[in-house]
């Protein structure tokens, strides 16, 4: 792979060959890395259209009953009606598959809030709890209960949240199902409750699915811009993917120590930070003046090229972020080529002419 300016046109494109012709590869453009260029770019990203999440942002209110959840139900002075709808009822004692199928099939202790959102209690009849707080339904109850008992003083919680949850996956300690209970479920405590992100995970790209739309977050862009990542409030059915920075790699190639893909640091990398985590420009065959970047910018190729023989080019390469999927080059000098080229052609021709003209002994 080799590099040459004169074949590249400066921020135009070349018209489009015929199809099926051997010239598809269209010429990128080819943009010098200047102190102007690095802050026009800097200006792009900080300007760029990001996805609007303002549907993800809310206020957290009290929770809501819902159908599924099981109500502990407490009335003084009353015990004979607490809990007396679904209170398992214990067998004989024994031992086997008898024993250990009823403890797994025994409904809960508590009331069951149905598929209608309606719970039975004794003298009340059936109750329609079904979003309401637990302190209106808790009001409601004593209110059908009045009309029966002199003052009663009902007590009535959430024992069970079954009705609502949300799905953590990807590059999270534990994935899986989160039950979303009184405490309200966050982005930032949704992954919490995973066990928080794995050094594998990229905290810039976390996707979350809501009725079939995907939001992407970037959490640290957010702090920066000064939004409270706990302020994107996630209802029953998300679910959340933490990305693996495995999947927003940029490849370094070319005459550097040891060319690789770099994975990026929460969705930000430089060119020198690239160039040192490869081991930096090869000394011997490497040439400083032609370090490219190759980028693909929706339908166009871009290339940039950095000349790192000029004063300031390090603070430049440090300035230039690099996007996921750039290709970093840094092409050969032009003595390293024809070394190359002349033992591709004469295998074995350098070696014999140096040991010829080398001192005798």
């Amino acid at each position: 792979m080799h590099f040459n300016g004169s074949n590249y046109s400066s921020d135009t494109k070349e018209p489009e060959p015929a199809p099926g012709t051997a010239a598809e590869n269209i010429n990128p453009v080819l943009r010098h890395i200047t102190p102007q260029l690095v802050r026009t770019e800097r200006e792009v990203r900080e300007k760029q259209v990001t996805q609007d999440i303002s549907k993800l942002l809310g206020k957290p209110g009290p929770y809501t009953i819902e159908t599924g959840d099981v109500l502990s139900i407490v009335v003084w002075d009353h015990p004979e009606l607490s809990n007396s709808a679904t209170v398992a009822t214990a067998g004989p004692v024994g031992t086997g598959a008898d024993a250990s199928t009823s403890a797994t099939t025994a409904p809960p202790a508590g009331f069951i809030v149905d598929h209608e959102g309606i719970i039975q209690f004794p003298y009340a009849g059936e109750v329609k709890v079904a979003g309401l707080t637990q302190d209106q339904a808790r009001n409601l109850l004593a209110n059908r209960l009045a009309k029966y008992l002199k003052q009663p003083k009902v007590t009535l919680r959430v024992q069970s949240f079954r009705s609502k949850r949300v799905y953590v996956d990807g590059e999270v300690k534990n994935p899986g199902l989160q039950a979303i209970n009184d405490i309200p479920m966050t982005l930032v405590e949704a992954i919490n409750r995973a066990g928080g992100v794995l050094p594998s995970g990229d905290q810039s790209q976390i996707i979350v699915n809501r009725a079939g739309v995907n939001y992407s977050i970037n959490l640290p862009q957010l702090v920066q811009r000064g939004v409270n990542p706990a302020s994107i409030l996630l209802t029953s059915g998300d679910v959340i993917r933490v990305r693996s920075r495995d999947e927003s790699k940029v490849f370094v190639s070319g005459e550097v120590v040891s060319p690789r893909a770099l994975p990026m640091h929460n969705g930000r990398l430089t060119l020198n930070e690239a160039l040192g985590e490869s081991g930096g420009i090869n000394p011997t065959s490497g040439d400083g003046s032609q370090i490219y970047v190759i980028r693909k910018n929706g339908p166009e190729q871009v290339v940039y090229q950095l000349d790192g023989r000029s004063p300031g080019a390090l603070a430049m390469a440090e300035g230039f972020e690099l996007s996921p999927k750039d290709v970093v080059y840094v092409a050969a000098t032009p003595l390293a080529n024809w070394h190359r080229s002349i033992s591709l052609l004469l295998p074995g021709a350098l070696s014999s002419a140096v040991g010829a003209v080398g001192p005798t002994r």
